[in-house]
């Protein structure tokens, strides 16, 4: 089961992932101050937190990483956005200061999988694919058996995430959303910001998507030399 919370700062989205009978959880990008509705939510499903993830290092994903992280909770993020994460995720550029945040101790790398135990024994499993583009290590989380990916700020509902930042590469996320485009196109797709869609959706409106979507298909069908 994944809890969409868009309670973090600048408008972003946390998400609390669990097995469909509870039992232990994760929490993606808490970029809150304010740890109370997450407790609300890990209170009234009995949930005991393994994890606090971010899918990159910017600070309104990570801002609340210290709320959560304990010697039994254990931090992840890729090594790539590890610098950015330690220097502040970028909020001295904006005019905030943030609290600093614990070490991570995960390095959440491509096919890195994460399993989630319930009581009874089911399970919720993350896998981590690597999607440089907005940040050097910025990654997507697809949670199985929900058919969801937390894309994090790489892909969003109609747009895809902004490159014109520190360490942001354009050919980069467009590489990064070809290797997207092999999901299955009934995947749910959970962004850092906004609302949730379908990737089918986004391959006919999203103009980024849809445009690559078309090269892809014209080099497929293109005859070798």
């Amino acid at each position: 089961m994944i809890i969409r919370l868009p309670i973090g700062l600048l408008g972003s989205n946390c998400y609390i992932i669990f097995p469909e009978d509870h039992g232990e959880a994760a929490i993606v990008d808490p970029g809150i101050t304010d740890r109370a509705p997450v407790d609300r939510v890990l209170q009234g499903h009995d949930l005991r937190l393994r994890y606090v993830l971010n899918t990159h290092g910017h600070f309104d994903h990570v801002l609340g990483n210290g709320l959560f992280v304990t010697a039994s909770v254990a931090l992840g993020i890729h090594s790539s956005d590890r610098p950015l994460l330690m220097s502040g995720g970028g909020a001295s550029d904006f005019g905030f200061q943030i609290p600093s945040s614990p070490t991570p101790t995960l390095d959440l790398k491509e096919n890195t999988a994460l399993t989630l135990i319930g009581p009874s024994g089911t399970t919720c499993c993350l896998s981590v694919i690597e999607t440089p583009g907005h940040t050097p290590g910025s990654i997507c989380l697809y949670v199985t058996p929900d058919a969801a990916l937390i894309t994090g700020d790489t892909l969003f509902a109609g747009n895809v995430g902004r490159t014109d930042l520190p360490g942001g590469d354009p050919r980069a996320l467009s590489t990064s959303l070809r290797k997207l485009l092999g999901l299955a196109p009934e995947t749910q797709i959970l962004p850092g910001h906004g609302d949730t869609t379908v990737l089918q959706r986004e391959l006919r409106v999203n103009p980024w998507l849809h445009r690559l979507s078309l090269t892809q298909r014209s080099g497929a069908r293109r005859p070798a030399n």
